[in-house]
């Protein structure tokens, strides 16, 4: 039974994973540098899908830490997985503001928006951090960063 569980834990982690890459590649096609009032709202939907995958990603990968994965002290003491941790949390607190601007406009009565040029390189880098994640897991998978 614990093994189902900690197959269950990785795949969560995994298809929240897959939701953050795939939902964040959309928020860059569609963050044009002006935006009608329904771009707006579908961005924000997408956004809030976004936020739903962060969550699902940092639950799975906190009970796999804690709960059923390996033991707690392979990860506590790996310098590359608390480098992974860091660069999601990054991406974490680079998205509010993009999420904080797609909410305001959202109930705005103009029909267009100019979105600011650092809102889109704010995807970017946030992009750019989640392709060097799995670089980071693959490199942990195979001992390095271990004390």
């Amino acid at each position: 039974m614990a093994v189902l569980l900690e197959v269950l834990v990785r795949y969560a982690h995994f298809l929240g994973i897959l939701l953050l890459a795939g939902t964040l590649a959309i928020e860059l096609m569609l963050f044009k540098r002006e935006l009608d009032r329904d771009q707006i709202q579908r961005l924000a939907r997408i956004d809030g899908v976004y936020g739903f995958a962060a969550v699902l990603t940092l639950a799975a990968g906190l009970s796999l830490w804690w709960l059923v994965g390996k033991p707690a002290e392979y990860y506590t003491r790996n310098g590359i997985f608390h480098l992974k941790l860091t660069l999601f949390v990054i991406m974490g607190l680079l998205s509010i503001r993009p999420t904080l601007f797609l909410l305001k406009h959202r109930r705005h009565d103009s029909a267009h928006c100019e979105v600011p040029k650092s809102m889109r390189m704010t995807k970017h880098v946030e992009m750019l951090l989640l392709i060097l994640i799995p670089l980071l897991a693959a490199l942990m998978a195979r001992g390095f960063g271990s004390a």
